[in-house]
């Protein structure tokens, strides 16, 4: 065996190894942070944590129930906003684009996903809380809604050039004009694709505190309507956790858990989404 295959072999067992105990050291940190969340926040995950609100200071006990719904309200409200927005968006630069204006559209939306997110909460304060001269769940879906629009333009664009070119040129010699191919051949085929990324985009701003703080604020009560101060979950291990009582610092970690076994599922069910495609595109 020559020197110089000792060495190429000796090398690719050193780089190996390399990356796979990067691999490993990547996926201790994740059960790392699980394993201490589960350690210091299992104990206080019960009934009354999904379904009572917080108590008065100094009493032991109680629930992040606005919590909970309030970050579903938040959500679900960012959802409205952000995902059409960058659907369409999406859908025009991979279907209708040019050249220069999509080049713009595309560098604005990459400038915009690396924004601060402390910087959309300002954003939306002078947009939205200032105006109406107080703090709204509004408030905070829009900061949410405009975190997820970069997110949501550049998945959905990368899903619909993957689809194969013949499925245009198909549908189009079967006489349909470019809207009704797109909108019943190339959507249709990339939906699982979309979906994915809009499930990721939702993740990923599931955990964002910044922006609430300068829009939604808080409440420890429950918010009826979409016009009040609300609650939600990072919002309230923040502030949970700053605070000098140890039953607090407790339901903090117990909410921290429970933030990050949403983003879990949430990735999961993502990932379940993309498999299936693959999956469908290989038979």
């Amino acid at each position: 065996m020559s020197i110089r295959t000792i060495w190429r072999k000796s090398l690719n067992v050193v780089m190996l190894s390399l990356t796979g105990a990067c691999a490993a050291v990547t996926v201790s940190v994740l059960l790392f942070i699980l394993g201490y969340l589960a350690w210091d926040g299992a104990s206080s995950v019960n009934w009354d944590f999904f379904t009572q609100l917080p108590k008065p200071v100094g009493d032991v006990g109680g629930g992040m129930a606005n919590a909970i719904v309030g970050s579903g309200k938040l959500l679900l409200l960012a959802s409205l906003v952000g995902m059409p927005i960058g659907l369409l968006a999406g859908v025009y630069l991979a279907e209708f684009g040019g050249k220069t204006f999509p080049f713009i559209v595309r560098y604005t939306t990459d400038l915009l996903n690396g924004v601060p997110s402390i910087v959309i909460g300002i954003f939306a304060y002078a947009v939205v809380v200032v105006p109406m001269k107080h703090f709204s769940t509004l408030a905070g879906g829009f900061a949410l809604g405009v975190m997820m629009i970069p997110i949501a333009v550049r998945s959905t664009e990368e899903f619909l050039r993957a689809v194969p070119t013949n499925l245009r040129e198909g549908a189009m010699a079967l006489g349909a004009s470019k809207w009704k191919t797109v909108a019943t051949v190339i959507v249709p085929a990339a939906f699982q694709g979309i979906l994915t990324g809009l499930l990721l985009d939702v993740a990923r701003v599931a955990g964002e505190t910044a922006p609430l703080l300068f829009t939604a604020f808080g409440n420890r009560f429950w918010s009826p309507g979409w016009n009040q101060p609300i609650a939600s979950l990072p919002v309230m291990i923040y502030t949970y956790a700053i605070s000098p009582y140890e039953d607090w610092h407790r339901q903090a970690w117990a909410a921290g858990l429970v933030l990050l076994a949403l983003v879990l599922v949430i990735n999961v069910v993502s990932r379940v989404v993309m498999a299936r495609r693959a999956a469908f595109l290989r038979g």
